[in-house]
C-alpha cells in the first residue's frame, strides 16, 4: 500500500495533489511544528501581475505546533483574498463552476489555521472527485520524530511503500531506516503540466485553484498527464 504524507497547507499546489492521487492513503500532518517560512499559510495564484502570493495572517509563537496556530483577528484577509481570486479568475472558463462554494469558505470567520486548511482541502477533494483515503496525523497519534515518525505513521495505516518528494532525502529522510522497517521508498518524479492560462506567459505549478479555474472537470486528467 502506497502512503503519501504531507503537511496541511493553504491553497496547496499541483504536486501536492498529484501525491494525493497517486497514494492509496494520504496522511495529513496537522500537528507538527509551524514553519514560519513555509507554505502552511500561503501559496501562489496567477494574476495580471504574474505569480502572486496569498498569505493568511497568523499569530505565531516560537516553536508553536500547527494545530495551535491562530489566524490574526483582522478578518479582512478573507475579503482581500477573495477579491484577488475574483479579479484573477473572473474570466476563467470555470470560475462560475466553483465560485459559490469557494466564496463560502472565504466569508467564514476562521479562527484556527488548521480549521481553514482542513475545510479547504475537503472542498478540493470533493470538487475534484478524489477518493484517496485521507488520514490526519493528530488522529493517528504516533510517537517519534523525522523518519521514525514517518515509519510509525505508515505502519499505523498498514502501508509498505512511502511516496516522497526527492528533496526529503537531502533534508530529513533516512532511507536506510525505511528499508530496515520494510518500507520501500518511491520518489515523486512528476513534472507539472502546461495548460491554457489567463494573463500571458505560462506559470508552472501554482495553487491547484489555478488549474481548476482553467480546466474544470478535466483538471485531474491534466494533472496526471492523461489529457489529450
Amino acid at each position: 500500500m502506497l502512503v503519501g504524507i504531507h503537511q496541511l497547507h493553504y491553497l496547496p499546489w499541483l504536486r501536492y495533489f498529484e501525491k494525493i492521487v497517486r497514494s492509496d492513503v494520504f496522511i495529513v500532518l496537522d500537528n507538527i511544528q509551524y514553519n514560519k517560512n513555509g507554505w502552511q499559510n500561503r501559496n501562489k495564484i496567477k494574476t495580471s501581475q504574474g505569480a502572486t502570493l496569498l498569505t493568511v495572517p497568523i499569530l505565531s509563537k516560537h516553536q508553536q505546533n500547527l494545530d495551535d496556530v491562530l489566524i490574526a483577528s483582522d478578518k479582512s484577509w478573507g475579503k482581500k483574498h477573495w477579491r484577488t481570486i475574483e479579479q484573477a479568475y473572473g474570466k476563467a472558463p470555470f470560475f462560475d463552476l466553483y465560485k459559490d462554494e469557494l466564496h463560502e469558505i472565504y466569508i467564514e470567520p476562521w479562527n484556527r489555521l488548521n480549521d481553514l486548511n482542513r475545510r479547504m482541502l475537503e472542498w478540493y477533494l470533493t470538487s475534484l472527485g478524489i477518493d484517496t483515503r485521507i488520514e490526519y496525523s493528530s488522529a493517528l497519534d504516533v510517537p517519534g520524530d523525522a523518519t521514525e515518525r514517518l515509519i510509525n505513521l505508515i505502519h499505523a495505516v498498514d502501508g509498505d511503500h512511502y511516496y516522497s518528494g526527492a528533496y526529503a532525502l537531502d533534508v530529513y529522510l533516512d532511507e536506510q531506516k525505511l528499508n530496515d522497517a520494510n518500507i520501500r521508498l518511491e520518489l515523486q518524479t512528476w513534472v507539472a503540466p502546461e495548460y491554457e492560462q489567463l494573463h500571458g506567459e505560462f506559470v508552472s505549478d501554482l495553487a491547484m485553484l489555478d488549474l481548476m479555474m482553467h480546466c474544470g472537470p478535466q483538471s485531474l486528467d491534466v494533472l496526471m498527464g492523461q489529457h489529450a
